[in-house]
């Protein structure tokens, strides 16, 4: 129940920041929202953790991998809002769950981890959901995919370099820098275009940098609470939300395809991180 009631926060604020970015699209440059993100975020991270009476989590040993990590995920979220304006949401969220197939190949190429029969299987699942998504009845694949898809890729590199740092930083650490490093990335690339926003987009803008802390935040707890099958079960619900959403204030057109590609890739994420109850029973038991 707790994690029902996290993901449900999770999905709010996923679908919230999406809304957000659609309603900014060709009033507010994507770099300018990026860096809005990053100085909003900024300022709750830090607050949260001086009252933590932490300091020392402002501090770090790894300000490389920091620095890497958020050079991916900074072109990962400038791809996903750009492709916010170029293609349906429901799209945009399908070929975002490209990224934990992407996840696997990166950790593979670059953390020499093992493709296991299991991994293959899912990669193939995976692989024939972006297919179906990409190509229903022998489209031709458009740019605005391919960008969405780019993002993705960026995001596993990303999560690669988050897995790496989860086992030395808090996530309050890995928040903050995520913050500190992308601000001026925002800003250097954001300046020739900013413009002063209107009030209704100032809203806006605010919604985005506390869903993107909020949405973070929430699916942490709920992975603490619940395994991460149902975690994972739990965040594909966002795509039927999301397609729901665009059809009733956009008049976005929802394919069927979209929910079976996305149903191969849930499945093949499934595989990937099912865990038999019959290696549990063997453990022993403490005490």
């Amino acid at each position: 129940m707790h994690a029902f009631l996290w993901m449900t926060g999770a999905l709010a604020s996923f679908c919230l920041m999406a809304i957000a970015g659609r309603e900014l699209v060709g009033g507010i440059g994507t770099f300018q929202i990026l860096f809005s993100r990053s100085v909003i975020g900024l300022a709750i991270v830090s607050i949260l953790i001086w009252n933590s009476g932490r300091p020392q989590l402002f501090h770090t040993q790894r300000l490389g991998l920091h620095v890497g990590r958020n050079l991916f995920h900074f072109v990962g979220q400038y791809g996903w809002f750009l492709g916010l304006g170029l293609m349906p949401l429901a799209n945009v969220f399908a070929l975002e769950f490209t990224t934990p197939m992407w996840t696997l190949l990166v950790a593979a190429l670059f953390l020499k981890e093992s493709l296991t029969l299991r991994k293959v299987v899912a990669i193939g699942l995976s692989s024939l959901g972006v297919y179906l998504i990409l190509k229903p009845g022998g489209d031709i694949v458009k740019l605005a995919s391919l960008i969405v898809l780019g993002a993705a890729v960026c995001y596993a590199i990303s999560h690669v370099a988050t897995k790496s740092l989860s086992t030395t930083e808090d996530p309050l650490t890995v928040l903050f820098y995520m913050c500190l490093v992308q601000l001026p990335l925002g800003l250097l690339l954001g300046a020739p275009g900013f413009v002063a926003p209107s009030p209704m987009q100032w809203l806006w803008l605010t919604a985005i940098g506390l869903t993107a802390l909020t949405a973070h935040f929430s699916m942490m707890q709920a992975m603490k609470t619940a395994e991460v099958s149902v975690v994972v079960t739990l965040d594909f619900l966002r795509l039927p939300l999301i397609g729901a959403l665009g059809l009733v204030f956009y008049g976005e057109e929802f394919r069927p395809m979209l929910l079976v590609g996305a149903a191969l890739m849930l499945g093949g994420n499934l595989v990937n991180v099912y865990k038999s109850p019959v290696r549990s029973t063997q453990e022993p038991k403490s005490g």
